[in-house]
């Protein structure tokens, strides 16, 4: 008597999956906005004011908690799967989590980040004034698995855009 019952259940949902799926006629949205020509640059510029607000965010001290709160939680994910070790960490994650600090801290520089297996990270690119250049190396060495820091970065006025 069971039997006849799960076969009906399987029935049941089975044709309700089908039904919902043949149903469902709505084509993504990336679908409809996309361009035609997938060789076609997207054109479209920000205003002044769009730009002018995203740097304004990517300045705030929201950005930089939300930065630091990012490291901390992807610091404690590493210590659980490696037993409190930073010797096991990956190279991206280093350099990642560095970029992430110098984002937060130093928001006006251009900073590229690279990590060797060893935990040596190298920074350069450009900061705006000597004291952004001297932050560098100390907020590189809070992230967990740094061991040594080569600074390649100058300084250098932004340019007005």
């Amino acid at each position: 008597m069971m039997r006849p019952m799960k076969k009906l259940s399987f029935l049941l949902i089975s044709s309700l999956l089908v039904l919902t799926a043949a149903c469902t006629n709505n084509p993504s949205r990336t679908s409809e906005t996309a361009p035609n020509n997938a060789n076609v640059a997207n054109t479209e510029v920000p205003s002044a004011g769009e730009t002018k607000a995203a740097q304004q965010d990517a300045q705030s001290e929201l950005r930089r908690r939300q930065l630091n709160q990012d490291i901390r939680a992807r610091e404690q994910r590493n210590d659980a799967l490696n037993s409190g070790s930073s010797a096991n960490r990956a190279q991206g994650d280093i350099a990642s989590e560095v970029r992430s600090k110098l984002e937060a801290n130093i928001p006006r520089s251009s900073l590229t980040v690279a990590a060797t297996k060893d935990g040596t990270v190298t920074v350069g690119g450009t900061v705006t004034n000597q004291q952004e250049l001297n932050k560098i190396a100390p907020l590189a060495k809070e992230i967990k698995g740094v061991k040594n820091v080569v600074v390649k970065a100058t300084v250098a006025q932004p340019t007005p855009r």
